[in-house]
């Protein structure tokens, strides 16, 4: 693949340039590089090896670098092995791609200080980050916010853009649920003490289960990975428990397995509803009743929303808070109340 006639090396390439070279039109290379799933591949591949052959940046990033801007925004997760951060990455993937910007992506492997390191370091090299799952306190957050544009997802702080999942709703939705199939006694299985998320979820049941007249007791904290389902599922079974609201799927998993080891049925003996509707909580044994988020859409909010605090061209419609709603998916894994011993034949 030659240089297109004309081309100099004296000057930066342009997208003009890029088509030439590729033999398409410049919309077909705009595409390509903005949403390239618009584009046929053979054509995409084509394009992306001119533009890496010119050394052509997108005038967006070209913008941030002449300003002293890095053009990278920074993604950090609790724990990248977690299926639930997948469509959250693949969200502020393309909505960054879209408007010119590299992600950065950082496991802080649910550590606080992992997360407080990662947050200094990237000052330097970031021109802003956006939070999923935050474990650190809200000054913390607050003093960090001061330093680097900031967006949370599913954490509230005072002056910190966020973006919200409602699981709170709709795990009040999974206790009413339970209620109906004739549950009076439900555990809940709590997640990591640092967990906003968690937390939220306990003050939405608590008090609704006062108000319904039936008993939902909090066990845990529990790390949120299969393996915990093991102390999980014994935990809600010595509680005496016909039901469990879980913390996340995995979890939940981690328990379906436990209980089938240890002969207790689910549905018949014990219900389960997990959060989250990670890929593969349909192909439990049995498919996994779940709390089901926009998890991809949450991450393209906050990267619109972050964008808002770093472009000028994004300030006017950002905004600083998002409230995304979720809702049940009912599945096999619940089903009705066990009956009382004296009631069995």
């Amino acid at each position: 693949m030659s240089l297109p006639l004309g081309a100099s090396t004296d000057r930066p390439a342009t997208i003009h340039d890029v088509a030439a070279l590729s033999g398409v039109a410049a919309s077909t290379v705009s595409r390509a590089l903005s949403t390239p799933e618009r584009v046929n591949i053979r054509t995409r591949v084509k394009i992306e090896a001119a533009a890496a052959q010119l050394h052509y940046i997108p005038n967006s990033q070209a913008k941030a670098l002449s300003s002293g801007r890095t053009g990278a925004v920074a993604v950090l997760v609790a724990d990248i092995t977690n299926p639930f951060y997948f469509d959250i990455i693949r969200g502020t993937q393309l909505q960054l791609k879209a408007a010119g910007y590299t992600q950065l992506l950082v496991d802080t492997e649910e550590s606080e200080d992992v997360e407080a390191g990662a947050l200094e370091q990237l000052r330097r090299t970031a021109d802003g980050v956006i939070l999923t799952a935050s474990r650190l306190s809200d000054e913390d957050l607050l003093a960090a916010s001061a330093k680097l544009p900031i967006v949370t997802i599913n954490r509230e702080v005072d002056g910190i853009p966020s973006v919200i999942l409602d699981t709170p709703t709709a795990t009040n939705q999974a206790l009413d649920h339970l209620i109906s199939l004739g549950h009076t006694k439900i555990a809940y299985i709590a997640g990591p003490d640092a967990s906003m998320s968690s937390h939220r979820r306990w003050q939405a049941l608590e008090p609704a289960a006062l108000e319904r007249n039936v008993e939902v007791r909090k066990l845990g904290p529990f790390a949120p990975r299969t393996h915990s389902g093991a102390a999980a599922a014994d935990a809600a079974v010595h509680s005496g428990a016909t039901a469990a609201i879980v913390f996340n799927d995995l979890i939940a998993i981690g328990m379906l397995q436990r209980l089938r080891e240890r002969g207790v049925a689910v549905p018949a003996d014990m219900s389960i509803v997990g959060c989250d509707d990670i890929f593969g909580a349909d192909f439990c044994s049995p498919p996994l009743t779940t709390v089901t988020a926009p998890v991809e859409q949450a991450g393209r909010t906050a990267v619109t929303m972050l964008l808002g605090q770093i472009s000028p061209q994004f300030s006017a419609t950002a905004r600083r808070q998002a409230v995304l709603p979720t809702f049940l998916t009912i599945r096999a894994s619940t089903g009705p109340a066990p009956l009382p011993p004296a009631q069995r034949v």
